[in-house]
């Protein structure tokens, strides 16, 4: 199984989407600045995501969400998923 994921910053509200194998060993990595491209905008929260059968999968949602280029794009993304669960 591997998940698409999302974190926002708490520091400035930026957002950082990326695709692992092992969520929370990669979201601690995160947290704990072992990500050079995540370290300065620490805390993070996982605020999304997603599961993915294989790695290919996982890779071509993560760049189609990238791909979007626009945070309300990503936001909506978010909030319509939150919707849908409650």
């Amino acid at each position: 199984m591997y998940f698409v994921y999302i974190l926002e910053s708490q520091k400035n509200g930026r957002h950082y989407i990326g695709s692992t194998d092992y969520l929370i060993r990669k979201f601690h990595r995160h947290q704990n600045g072992g990500n050079k491209s995540t370290k300065p905008h620490r805390p993070w929260t996982l605020i999304y995501f997603e599961c993915c059968e294989t790695r290919s999968e996982a890779q071509t949602r993560e760049y189609q969400i990238k791909s979007w280029k626009s945070k309300k794009v990503v936001c909506q993304l978010i909030e319509d998923t939150n919707s849908a669960s409650r």
